[in-house]
């Protein structure tokens, strides 16, 4: 059942069948290469991951994933996922997609469809999101969809053997309203 929709996309809990398909674009060297993860990303681990999330309550604090699907033809494109923070009135947010769908816009519509629900249903005054200083891509994305870079951590994160960058965003509810639409 899906808990969001877009014109393109499904954004609904993980099921069983998804374990092969998350652990299989979680194991892809390009799509993990700036995250916490490492490859390959197990299909064990994959299958817990989306037992613990059919089971997990996106209203309650705490990590919740969404899978994507396309309408299209119902593949698993990849995820978005919220931390709501104890005090319900921020979160931080993150997302991944598989390569094969990289580039088409869904991250975009995605997110952004993530980030109505976050605002405008659930009354969040406040949405974090962080990446890798050299994840260009995603960067942009954050900044077309209305964030803030708010800072730079210099060598911050330890990480697959290397000292990395980390960039902060904030996006506030107040700064969505006033949008031209």
């Amino acid at each position: 059942m899906p808990l969001l929709t877009t014109p393109r996309l499904i954004l609904r809990r993980f099921r069983d069948s998804d374990a092969e398909t998350f652990a299989s674009y979680r194991s892809d060297p390009a799509v993990a290469r700036y995250q916490s993860w490492d490859t390959p990303f197990p299909v064990d681990a994959a299958r817990a991951f989306v037992r613990e999330e059919a089971a997990a309550d996106p209203g309650q604090p705490g990590w919740f994933q969404y899978a994507i699907e396309l309408r299209s033809d119902g593949s698993l494109a990849g995820d978005v996922g919220v931390n709501l923070h104890e005090n319900r009135m921020q979160a931080e947010i993150g997302f991944t997609l598989a390569a094969a769908y990289q580039g088409h816009g869904y991250a975009r519509e995605a997110v952004g469809r993530v980030l109505t629900q976050l605002f405008a249903a659930d009354g969040l005054v406040r949405v974090s999101a962080e990446c890798d200083a050299r994840n260009d891509r995603s960067a942009r994305l954050l900044e077309r969809l209305g964030f803030r870079r708010e800072g730079l951590r210099v060598r911050n994160t330890w990480i697959k053997g290397e000292w990395t960058d980390d960039l902060l965003f904030g996006l506030l509810a107040e700064d969505v309203r006033s949008r031209p639409r």
